[in-house]
């Protein structure tokens, strides 16, 4: 039997307690037995007798001592420990059958087999403590041998008893030994689960970092073939404008056509201008410096409105979050390109535009009152080309996001856009 308390989570007193009682224990029991033999010489009345068991003492000093040497130079179960087991457990029997107080000492091998029998031995430590229940069953029945009929019967049941009572404590230790070997694989395991859990987690820092940084050389690239969208839609355009209208000046007699087409010009070169500073001013969400995305949003709208003469309404749902700087920085670029292809395609009389947070998504919506159009009936360079919804989509995918366009001829638009919610790093 064993109780040590390893692995049960027991207070490291508790252990070195026990460890102390395995080693002086066997001392301990032999002095006080020895004691309680001196003490009651009637129940050795035979001279021969008592100097036999004195001698058995003396053996038995000599037999700790020399384990003890042993022990501390080769702690745990082996070869000599189980020698010196069934050693200590024959003097206890010679000792108990002289004297029957002697039973006390015997029946520190119920304590101790475990930790001195190896392992690949089991039977023998089973043995042990059911050989020391003989000497404390004599001992009980009144001393070996029995002396009659009645006091072996005697002997017999309380021999059973000891047994019994070995047998279920023997049970209930390799229970517990059992549920301490398998905390202690589980607590292992858990170690080995939260050091493979701390690496996931630098290895997702590490890729975060990673992914950010290719984010923002992508949407480099991506400002890159915006620029080059804007350029060819607006400002050549613009430009291709006002050279047909100076051509037609500068070939015309007539002060009124030249006039007239040089005021085209003007309006030309004024417009685009304007679109260039657009442009320019689009480089970076200059809005989302000072402000976070819903007012910087507002804003948007509401300069958008007054340039285009169009109504324009922003509405904001859910609870507000500083988003991370990517995410508010892609929705902005969203809105802003949308809005651009309601001024230049649209021909809408009304536009909303709505931010909601929804629980770990947000979500933009801008809708207008327009002609419409048919998606799959697109030019192939605005749907191959990375322009115009092809690049809010690229822009939206970047961050794990997506836009989805709804649209019909005579029914107007709406461009919804759902990203996960990002918060800001703080």
């Amino acid at each position: 039997m064993r109780n040590d308390g390893a692995g049960t989570g027991e207070p490291a007193t508790a252990g070195r307690g026990w460890e102390l009682f395995r080693r002086c224990g066997p001392h301990a029991m032999l002095v006080f037995t020895a004691a309680l033999a001196a003490a009651a010489p009637e129940l050795t009345p035979v001279p021969g007798e008592r100097r036999a068991a004195a001698v058995l003492v003396g053996a038995a000093v000599v037999v700790h001592l020399g384990w003890d040497r042993a022990h501390l130079r080769r702690p745990g179960p082996s070869p000599a420990g189980a020698v010196y087991y069934w050693l200590r457990w024959a003097l206890g029997f010679a000792l108990s059958w002289l004297n029957p107080l002697f039973a006390f000492y015997s029946a520190v091998g119920y304590f101790d087999a475990e930790d001195l029998i190896p392992r690949g031995r089991r039977p023998w430590r089973r043995l042990g403590p059911l050989a020391c229940a003989l000497p404390v069953a004599g001992a009980q029945a009144g001393g070996l041998p029995p002396q009659s009929t009645a006091q072996w019967g005697l002997f017999a049941g309380l021999l059973i008893v000891n047994l019994a009572l070995i047998g279920v404590t023997t049970h209930f230790s390799e229970q517990q030994e059992e549920r301490s070997s398998a905390r202690a694989a589980a607590i292992v395991e858990l170690e080995r689960a939260n050091a493979a859990l701390r690496r996931a987690l630098d290895e997702n820092a590490a890729l975060h970092t990673q992914l950010l940084l290719q984010a923002r050389e992508a949407g480099i690239a991506d400002e890159r073939r915006r620029l080059a969208a804007e350029i060819h839609d607006t400002l050549a355009q613009g430009l291709t404008g006002i050279i047909a209208q100076l051509q037609v000046v500068a070939s015309t007699d007539d002060p009124a056509v030249a006039r007239r087409h040089a005021d085209r010009a003007a309006d030309l070169a004024r417009h685009s201008l304007g679109e260039a500073r657009r442009s320019v001013q689009n480089l970076a969400p200059a809005g989302l410096a000072e402000d976070g995305l819903p007012q910087a949003l507002r804003k948007t709208v509401d300069g958008w409105s007054e340039r285009q003469g169009l109504r324009a309404e922003f509405t904001l749902t859910g609870e507000p979050e500083q988003l991370h700087g990517e995410v508010a920085a892609t929705l902005l670029r969203i809105s802003q390109e949308a809005l651009s292809n309601v001024a230049r395609h649209a021909s809408a009389s009304r536009v909303g535009v709505t931010l909601s947070f929804m629980g770990d998504e947000v979500t933009l919506d801008v809708r207008d009152d327009g002609r419409g159009f048919d998606p799959a009936a697109l030019p192939p360079r605005t749907r191959n080309g990375g322009f115009g919804l092809d690049g809010m989509r690229a822009r939206a995918e970047r961050i794990a996001g997506s836009v989805v366009v709804e649209s019909e001829a005579g029914q107007g638009t709406a461009v919804s856009t759902r990203v996960p919610l990002v918060r800001h790093e703080r």
